[in-house]
């Protein structure tokens, strides 16, 4: 038995080296008919060592990039062939294919690279920290309380990019020794100024619902999925009612492991599709496409499990109910948001036309909801997020010539300063 579990784990490892090697070819085909990066050109540099699985990290990003590109040149270090391919596939800004680390060196060199941005903590990114005299930066890829959000590792970058007061308080609580003032730009969240997609229905006067569920989950403190308890209840009330639009959008992974959270997963999609067939003023979507943004900007109402769709929702500022997990292993970080919630029992999902109603109207709940939005984001006016970001990617290009300077003879930058206070003293 030991021969042949060896013998379909070679074969396992033969097709992924094969495909992954077909890949690459795919990609250096692909971009040598394409043109070439200009000597010098690149100011920023995006590094993303992640194949197509993790895609949703880099796409919130590319229409607050593309707007950053329009001062600094911002290029994506792709190191991995599925995840040039997919950025090649989309609207992604400029990549720059570099499996390996001499192509990197090779690519870095030909640049003028000042600040490198991360959007995850994938343990290559250490192969990019060699590199000195340039920034390197946290930029995260959402917002949420869980572990990842304190992680010792923002200690392993010069800077990071962090949402609001609610990240501060999160690092200041977590991480010993680290200068959150010094090391650390609030920049609320810019994806929230570029929302992408276009609507896939005709607004009318129906009130829409986003029923936006994570996957079951693969142990039980992460049993947050929602589908088999809440969700065909809630999303069967909403569709007769003739007065809600339901948008239901479940995690890709719905139904990997558990057989009856898929099949309960399948009978809502079957509704959504019977509900339409039967009124086609309706307009029900089942959403599993790439874009990220109209849903929650479109949604009068957002129904989510504990993930990150929390936080996306919640910088939209509009109602929001949070369904809770019936497995009470689960584990809830009740410090932040979640202690301050309109939670969705299992059983109040049959009842979740008035639910709806209620978190609408409720000024109680719309002045908590007010008051959070501004702990983890800050001022959510249009804008305002994009103008942030600008300006700590400013500042930090103000001290990459500073230390150029000093490099060139002149005094440390932070000597500067004590030298100039100084003389203001005399």
């Amino acid at each position: 038995m030991g021969a042949v579990r060896d013998a379909k784990k070679a074969y396992r490892l033969l097709k992924k080296a094969l495909r992954s090697r077909s890949a690459v070819q795919r990609v250096r085909r692909r971009l040598g008919d394409g043109e070439q990066h200009p000597s010098g050109h690149y100011k920023i540099a995006v590094y993303f060592a992640d194949g197509a699985v993790n895609m949703y990290q880099m796409r919130q990003w590319y229409r607050p990039l593309a707007e950053l590109a329009k001062r600094w040149p911002v290029v994506v270090l792709s190191r991995s062939a599925t995840g040039a391919e997919k950025l090649l596939d989309e609207d992604a800004p400029p990549v720059a294919f570099v499996p390996t680390v001499r192509d990197l060196e090779r690519f870095i060199a030909d640049q003028d690279i000042r600040i490198v941005l991360y959007v995850n903590q994938n343990t290559r990114n250490f192969q990019m920290f060699r590199y000195g005299r340039r920034w390197h930066v946290f930029i995260n890829h959402g917002e949420s309380d869980k572990m990842y959000m304190t992680t010792n590792q923002y200690k392993a970058y010069d800077y990071s990019f962090i949402a609001g007061q609610a990240a501060r308080d999160r690092l200041t609580r977590t991480l010993w020794d680290f200068d959150i003032n010094r090391r650390t730009f609030e920049i609320g969240r810019p994806q929230a100024d570029h929302y992408s997609g276009a609507l896939p229905y005709t607004p009318d006067e129906r009130t829409v619902v986003l029923y936006a569920p994570t996957w079951e989950g693969d142990r039980p403190s992460a049993h947050y999925g929602s589908i088999a308890t809440h969700g065909e209840a809630l999303v069967g009330a909403l569709l007769a009612t003739g007065r809600h639009r339901v948008i239901y959008r479940p995690h890709p992974r719905s139904g990997v492991i558990d057989h009856e959270y898929g099949a309960a997963h399948r009978r809502i999609i079957a509704a959504i599709s019977a509900a339409n067939a039967a009124d086609a003023a309706a307009q029900h979507v089942y959403d599993d496409g790439p874009e990220l943004g109209w849903q929650l900007a479109a949604a009068d109402v957002a129904v989510v499990d504990i993930s990150a769709m929390v936080y996306d929702r919640l910088a939209v500022g509009k109602p929001l109910m949070i369904t809770r997990p019936v497995d009470e292993r689960a584990s809830v970080d009740t410090n932040g948001y979640l202690s301050d919630c309109e939670w969705l029992t299992a059983e109040a999902a049959h009842d979740i036309v008035a639910e709806v109603e209620r978190v609408g109207a409720d000024e109680a709940a719309i002045a908590r909801l007010r008051m959070w939005v501004q702990h983890y984001f800050g001022d959510t006016t249009p804008g305002v997020a994009t103008a942030k970001f600008h300006a700590a990617v400013e500042q930090l290009m103000q001290k990459w010539d500073a230390w150029q300077a000093h490099e060139m003879g002149a005094v440390r930058p932070d000597e500067d300063d004590d030298d100039e206070e100084a003389d203001e003293d005399d």
